[in-house]
């Protein structure tokens, strides 16, 4: 085996073999490489020089292989632009059958919840941010680094979430995670360590979610739910609870105060961990956002959070906000070193510091509750008359759930798939333990589409109501 760092800045590959001689074997080794599209059409290759010189075999021996190669029509060469690899096309090896999958067709419009408008993303102030963090960062910021996060980022997190949403915490306490699915891995590996074996959950949710706490070895209990919210005076022996407290998801309705204050005390007088996600806090419309749980009782609550919906979720940035207690085992848990990009993760921390991120906060919050109010007023006024569809939850975050006559929900989800929308119904949020009364219902994510988009989206989605 052999590598070539050519001239022509081409690195390749080759393992000339066979005993029917070098130049035999240089050119099967070349010809196969072609064959199986290894080397794409078009691919320079090195010189016969260069190529010599990092095999440590005879300049002509390369040079005879092209050649032979060259006639074969594997290769092309030309004057002054080298040889290349032709343009015929590249066959699958002989014991392997041509793939045959059909790719699914993209739906019109994506209304599933969970994904903010991507084409929003502010580019030019991310960039800006991005030249600044890098120009000033030390040198060893571009090492391994702390497990827990850069300093920088816990820091500007820190001073946001106590300012933004009543967080209680300090840089040390907080871990920077590749998103809330990480956090809760860790989170669900630690909580089996400390002899855990199930946590509550609430009726309504995602099933990737109970399946992170599953892969680690954990149950999940639904816990009652109804106009009130999550049944937290439900809870019993569970180690730790995962709840959403301030827009539970995806109902859409905040958790009562009463019932806030039962979970925390449930923890304080079990030693439970509840594990608040805090998925879209910064997106209330019609009130003062509710504060974070974890500010009533930071020795009990972890805080995750993302840049998921404020940004978007190709950042893979999270964090978590733990009790003091936890941080020692998370960061065991999450290995000895940093696992997240320190480029973004130091853009992130001048995106916060310098104010972009509130201004972009500000900028979509508005732009997403024109949405809001666009869809509720077509569902209003573009239903078929008599229609009773109620739409609810829409005091905050990126998705409404819209209320469906009994025995509906199935028929309008295969309604919108003929109209090429592409959304869930409350039946596949639902925990298969849940104890909550059935509804039929929708629920519309009007965060991804672009602007571009939302009028037709509005109109598809107006037809298959019932």
């Amino acid at each position: 085996m052999a590598n070539s760092w050519a001239t022509l800045g081409v690195d390749l590959h080759l393992e000339p073999a066979g005993s029917s001689g070098l130049r035999r074997g240089l050119t099967d080794a070349l010809r196969d490489a072609v064959r199986t599209g290894r080397l794409a059409p078009g691919t320079r290759l090195p010189s016969s020089r260069s190529l010599a010189a990092d095999l440590g075999i005879a300049r002509n021996t390369v040079a005879e292989a092209y050649a032979d190669l060259v006639a074969e029509g594997w290769l092309t060469a030309r004057q002054g632009s080298g040889t290349r690899v032709g343009e015929r096309a590249a066959l699958p090896p002989a014991d392997t059958a041509p793939p045959r999958r059909r790719e699914p067709e993209r739906p019109l419009y994506n209304l599933v919840p969970g994904t903010p408008d991507l084409a929003a993303f502010p580019r030019t102030e991310w960039l800006k941010a991005a030249r600044r963090a890098l120009a000033t960062a030390p040198f060893d910021a571009l090492g391994y680094g702390d497990p827990r996060g850069r300093p920088e980022l816990r820091t500007a997190l820190a001073g946001y979430l106590a300012r933004a949403r009543g967080v209680r915490t300090d840089p040390e306490t907080i871990v920077i995670t590749a998103g809330f699915s990480h956090a809760l891995r860790l989170l669900g590996l630690v909580l089996r360590a400390r002899g855990v074996r199930t946590v509550a959950v609430e009726s309504y949710g995602l099933d990737v979610h109970w399946g992170l706490l599953k892969g680690a070895g954990l149950a999940t209990r639904a816990l009652p739910y109804d106009e009130l919210g999550t049944d937290t005076g439900a809870l019993g022996d569970e180690g730790a609870v995962l709840v959403t407290p301030a827009h539970q998801f995806p109902m859409g309705t905040p958790l009562h105060p009463g019932r806030r204050t039962a979970v925390v005390e449930w923890a304080r007088r079990t030693g439970g961990l509840v594990l608040e996600d805090d998925y879209d806090g910064e997106f209330r419309y019609d009130r003062q956002p509710v504060g974070a749980l974890q500010g009533r009782d930071p020795d009990h609550v972890v805080h995750l959070g993302t840049a998921s919906k404020s940004l978007a979720p190709g950042l893979r940035l999270g964090w978590m906000a733990l009790p003091p207690s936890l941080v020692e085992e998370v960061v065991a848990a999450k290995g000895p070193i940093d696992t997240c990009g320190v480029l973004d993760q130091l853009t992130l921390a001048e995106f916060l510091t310098s104010g972009a991120y509130d201004r972009h906060v500000r900028s979509s919050r508005l732009r997403y509750r024109r949405r809001r109010d666009a869809l509720a007023a077509a569902v209003a006024g573009r239903a078929p008359e008599g229609s009773r569809i109620e739409v609810t939850g829409i005091a905050a975050g990126l998705h409404a759930v819209l209320r469906l006559p009994p025995g509906t929900e199935q028929s309008v989800i295969q309604a919108a798939t003929w109209q090429g929308l592409a959304l869930h119904g409350l039946a596949f949020h639902r925990h298969e333990q849940a104890v909550a009364e059935p509804l039929d219902a929708l629920v519309v994510g009007y965060g991804t589409p672009p602007d571009s988009a939302w009028a037709g989206a509005l109109e598809a989605l107006c037809k298959v109501l019932p």
